[in-house]
């Protein structure tokens, strides 16, 4: 799969880097767990550099900070983070990662392979695996004879960073008038984004589903589109706007998109990108597919602002 073929407006394709956290077991003995992160957001893989511990009290994950050519960065020890031990050898490996506009660090085990496919070969986690990493875990793929658990890599950045926790922004919740007649759809994996979104947007007064795929909100549009049928309306007057993250298991945001728009019932739907991957190329992806606006994690209030504006064109149309 070729960075052409990834970039192609609604392939709905991707790319894993498969890593491994190698575990010390009670017994002494030792459990390689295997993990995932989106191609997308990994910039290079590089050997455990001299790391200079922080001076002041701070995460115990946290190992300190190393310096990678004149730009000082933090490195997370991912076991730790994940309440494990990892066996430390000198083949340990560091992953550097962009997104959200941050660059970080992740020591792990060691990194085995890039598995190519499309995002539909991602499955949710379950109720038991939620609830067993703390939402820590947005998807699981089947690899052969194992299972890899795909990280809410968001979720971890901003336990280093305050500045990215959503949960701690303060955004315009102020009432809409007229928000109550506006049903807003909102798609994102990640369990306490979404609660996080839906409630700022519910305490404005808007009406709002939230579902954990594209392929979920994909399906309630269908479903929507038929009851509108049924009842003599169009599906527009039954939801007003979509609110999309752009990497979800089953059916990512970019190809959610593209339904959107081939679909003579949806197409005049607005659709919002509001995910940690804007890059330059995957910001151009997203006006090709056909979003209305895009917005980078973790500019909550910069969301909140533009789906006012989007609401307010339509109340003057």
């Amino acid at each position: 799969m070729s960075q052409n073929s990834l970039l192609n407006a609604s392939n709905n394709e991707l790319e894993i880097i498969e890593f491994s956290i190698d575990e010390k077991q009670p017994d002494g003995s030792i459990y390689s767990g295997s993990y995932g992160i989106n191609v997308a957001k990994v910039l290079e893989i590089i050997r455990l550099p001299p790391v200079t511990s922080v001076p002041s009290q701070h995460d115990v994950s946290v190992l300190g900070t190393f310096n990678l050519r004149g730009s000082v960065l933090p490195i997370l020890n991912l076991a730790v983070w994940l309440g494990k031990e990892m066996v430390e050898n000198e083949n340990n490996k560091v992953i550097i990662t962009e997104f959200s506009g941050v660059q970080a660090a992740f020591l792990v085990s060691s990194v085995t392979s890039i598995h190519r496919m499309t995002w539909d070969r991602i499955e949710p986690p379950n109720q038991y695996v939620r609830n067993y990493s703390h939402d820590s875990i947005t998807g699981v793929l089947r690899i052969q004879d194992r299972v890899l658990f795909i990280l809410d890599m968001e979720k971890i950045l901003a336990s280093m960073d305050s500045n990215l926790d959503m949960s701690q922004v303060e955004v315009d919740t102020s009432p809409v008038e007229g928000a109550s007649q506006f049903h807003l759809l909102v798609a994102d994996d990640s369990t306490s984004l979404r609660h996080i979104i839906q409630s700022s947007l519910e305490k404005a007064g808007f009406q709002v589903t939230a579902v954990g795929s594209g392929r979920e909100a994909w399906d309630f549009l269908q479903a929507t589109k038929d009851q509108a049928q049924a009842q003599g309306k169009q599906l527009t007057d039954m939801v007003q706007l979509v609110i999309s993250d752009i990497e979800m298991p089953e059916m990512d945001g970019h190809a959610l998109t593209a339904r959107i728009r081939e679909d003579s019932h949806c197409r005049d739907l607005p659709v919002i990108l509001f995910s940690s991957l804007i890059t330059e190329a995957l910001h151009d992806k997203g006006v090709r597919v056909g979003a209305d606006r895009q917005v980078s994690k973790p500019d909550l209030p910069g969301l909140n602002r533009i789906v006012r504006e989007v609401i307010a064109e339509k109340l003057n149309r």
